[in-house]
């Protein structure tokens, strides 16, 4: 099944969680934070302005975001979890 976002709306895919800390300590699940970047995997339209057409998108397919904690609706799609959100809940694009 694929996800057609509308409007302003965008699909991003969770990066997995990080196993280790930095010091190398091996994390269990109950103690991993839901990390707060993603990879964009489509993207709607674009916002409609009052003159009737689209705002532009500043990302683009592909692209890996961060994105703050309560961004968007998590949904599942085929097993897979995935958030839809407003490019508003975007913060940077990591390059």
């Amino acid at each position: 099944m694929k996800v057609v976002p509308l409007n302003d709306k965008i699909v991003v895919k969770r990066l997995e969680a990080e196993e280790k800390t930095a010091g190398g300590i091996v994390l269990p699940d109950t103690a991993k934070e839901k990390p707060k970047q993603g990879k964009v995997l489509s993207l709607g339209d674009g916002k409609l302005l009052d003159n009737g057409e689209r705002a532009p998108f500043q990302v683009k397919e592909g692209d890996r975001v961060l994105f703050t904690s309560y961004a968007g609706t998590e949904v599942e799609v085929d097993g897979e979890e995935l958030l839809i959100m407003t490019e508003d809940d975007i913060l940077a694009v990591v390059e």
